[in-house]
């Protein structure tokens, strides 16, 4: 090796010792401004609610805010896009949803502006939430059974709507659907507030979504739950059978919503973000606050995340072929 030779891979080293430290200065001291949290999602829904839940103790455990940012449109991909061309440095996350990430990678194909298993880096899942189904308190019916009665007894005449197409509600809906024979017609709307306000006000029969929107309808009596998509009954509401028990063994959906990092971001703020969610997660009032709304957390683990998203995407797959379940 020539003298410089010598001089120029001692520079080298040099150079890579000095990006080491500064690159582990940087995980230390993250994070140094403000994080956003992009919804993908209308506020009003099971999203926000998580989402809002998570961000204000994450804020308080790092000595950041934590901001949550709804940016809805295209069944959550608009949201969902902008995160996957956001610089990977920890700043800007998404709140990844069973829609975004398991479902619309195959009703879009390769429309979809992202890659849902290439453009991000799981840190966590936050939550399951169960799937409930409503009646307005004007329909005649108290539980499945006789809102399934009621339904065939009219075949197309009852209606549900739901946040959007391809929403959780759509799909836990049509999944219903495929399960009971029943034919009830599809209204989308545009997010789970909209959609509240109709079934409210009588102009929608039914409907499906995650239990935390719905648990203060449901405790005035606004709305009447018939049937949770869970294999055992939700604590929130012990009264309200499963779809299973109700007579339809082997149903179940939910809704889940975990946070993600845009592809390539350092792994040790990955980390850092991993650990801090598992802990917020296993805080008294995290989990106060989801117990209230009929939620269940998460583990706050990486890998057990990305395992969850490829197993979700083969088990949504399957009912969206089998109910032939489109964007139309």
């Amino acid at each position: 090796m020539t003298f410089f030779q010598k001089i120029i891979l001692k520079c080298a080293l040099f150079c890579a010792a000095g990006m080491g430290v500064i690159g582990g200065v940087s995980a230390q001291s993250y994070p140094s401004k403000p994080v956003r949290i992009v919804v993908p999602f209308a506020p009003g829904g099971s999203s926000e609610i998580v989402a809002r839940a998570v961000a204000q103790k994450l804020s308080e455990q790092l000595g950041q805010q934590f901001i949550v940012d709804n940016k809805p449109g295209a069944a959550g991909n608009i949201g969902t896009a902008e995160v996957a061309k956001s610089d990977p440095d920890g700043y800007t996350l998404i709140l990844g949803h069973v829609g975004t990430f398991a479902v619309n990678p195959i009703l879009f194909g390769a429309k979809l502006p992202y890659d849902a298993n290439k453009d991000f880096a799981p840190i966590g899942l936050l939550a399951k939430v169960p799937s409930v189904f409503v009646v307005g308190a004007k329909v005649p019916a108290n539980n499945l059974k006789e809102f399934i009665a009621l339904a065939k007894s009219s075949p197309g005449k009852m209606n549900y709507g739901s946040a959007g197409n391809a929403s959780s509600g759509h799909l836990s809906f049509e999944y219903l659907k495929l399960a009971t024979g029943m034919d009830v017609q599809h209204i989308p709307y545009k997010g789970t507030g909209p959609q509240l306000q109709d079934l409210l006000g009588g102009r929608t029969d039914a409907a499906s979504a995650g239990a935390p929107p719905l648990m203060a309808h449901i405790k005035s009596g606004a709305v009447k739950a018939i049937a949770v998509g869970t294999t055992s009954r939700v604590a929130a509401l012990p009264g309200v059978g499963t779809v299973a028990e109700q007579g339809y063994p082997g149903f179940e959906t939910s809704q889940w919503y975990g946070l993600l990092a845009p592809a390539k971001t350092p792994p040790a703020v990955l980390a850092k973000l991993s650990e801090e969610v598992g802990r917020a997660l296993r805080s008294a009032d995290v989990k106060a606050k989801f117990d209230a709304d009929g939620a269940g957390g998460g583990s706050g683990i990486a890998s057990d995340f990305a395992a969850f998203i490829k197993a979700e995407q083969k088990r949504w797959g399957d009912v969206v072929s089998r109910a032939q379940i489109t964007l139309d």
